[in-house]
């Protein structure tokens, strides 16, 4: 056991750091780690899986939940991630969301907030539409106040767009900081499923879904973030595919799993989704458990056309993660574990 001196110049030499190498030098992170998870569910059921993981997580002690933000326009994307949270056991998490839009595109698996069986919701659920939560950024600002100072993991899988609203929010009720002020206290370093960094195919400037849905955000956030960032590029979420034997299995402990349905009528089995979002996940909870590699640090930008260009810089604030062949099937048997295991209650 460390000495009350050895500690004390051991986190004088961590706080004399640049931040990027005081995240590198505090790795593993306390436990639970605190975390925020903001998502485009709907598009995709990777998102779906990725909350599984959560939960799971919540329920070993490995994390805490502190909250859902979701950037799809959709009513329903609200209600189906409270469905999903009670079906875990955790009704009341707070939800927040961007306005719905008339314009946005048809989903395929929301509307499992709304299925019924016979009178009854298939997955109850308080939560009737979105546009009765809170607004995204307003939420990100009071559950970021709560927390001790650089104690919470945000994880993004989805658009850019609440984490750039965040950053342009001013003062308000839940703190006296702006947003970055705000972010720079509270936050401990962002894990975000988005970019490419290596080639796509023959694709040598892929641009990635979640930067090019909101540029202008991507672009923000890109520029203006004020705490280390990893990021989870599309080449890592296909290298490793869900495995479409553990849908038709691993969640049949109950006859109606929201995950389970979501991953069919997204696109029926067979078939192996790639994992983007769970790997974000993973690395956000267990950064120092050898899953991942990281590249050196340096800095993203995203590029006019979407296009996320890394340039090696020392002390900089980006890292993207790298995954051996050797890597592959420990972190694919942990994302498939963890997605599937079931709530400490399950539902009926």
């Amino acid at each position: 056991m460390k000495t009350w001196i050895a500690s004390a110049l051991l986190s004088a030499l961590v706080l004399s750091l640049p931040q990027p190498l005081r995240a590198a030098a505090t790795a593993s992170p306390p436990r639970p780690v605190k975390i925020i998870f903001d998502t485009d569910i709907g598009n995709d059921v990777d998102d779906v899986l990725a909350l599984s993981m959560l939960h799971a997580l919540q329920t070993r002690g490995q994390c805490e939940l502190l909250g859902v933000t979701i950037t799809i326009p959709d009513e329903q994307a609200a209600p189906f991630v409270d469905a999903v949270n009670t079906f875990y056991g955790r009704p009341d998490l707070p939800i927040g969301c961007v306005r719905p839009s008339a314009s946005a595109r048809p989903t395929k698996f929301l509307k499992l907030a709304e299925t019924r069986d016979g009178e009854r919701l298939r997955y109850p659920h308080d939560l009737a539409r979105g546009s009765d939560a809170p607004l995204a950024a307003a939420l990100l600002r009071k559950l970021l106040s709560r927390e001790a100072d650089s104690s919470v993991v945000l994880v993004q899988v989805g658009y850019f767009s609440n984490l750039a609203a965040l950053l342009e929010t001013g003062p308000d009720a839940a703190s006296p900081l702006a947003g970055p002020e705000l972010v720079k206290q509270k936050v401990r370093w962002l894990s975000v499923m988005a970019g490419s960094f290596k080639p796509i195919g023959q694709n040598q400037r892929f641009r990635e879904f979640n930067v090019v849905q909101d540029l202008p955000a991507s672009k923000k956030v890109a520029r203006d973030w004020p705490t280390p960032i990893v990021w989870s590029g599309f080449e890592i979420g296909i290298a490793v595919p869900y495995p479409a034997v553990s849908i038709e299995r691993d969640f049949s402990y109950v006859a109606h799993h929201p995950a389970a349905e979501a991953y069919w009528l997204y696109e029926p089995p067979p078939h192996n989704r790639p994992t983007w979002d769970l790997t974000s996940v993973l690395y956000a909870v267990f950064p120092d458990r050898g899953y991942f590699d990281l590249s050196p640090p340096g800095r993203v930008t995203v590029e006019e056309d979407g296009f996320t260009s890394f340039a090696p810089a020392e002390n900089g604030r980006d890292r993207y993660l790298v995954m051996s062949a050797q890597q592959e099937p420990r972190v694919l048997e942990a994302l498939v574990q963890l997605a599937s295991q079931p709530p400490a209650s399950p539902a009926k």
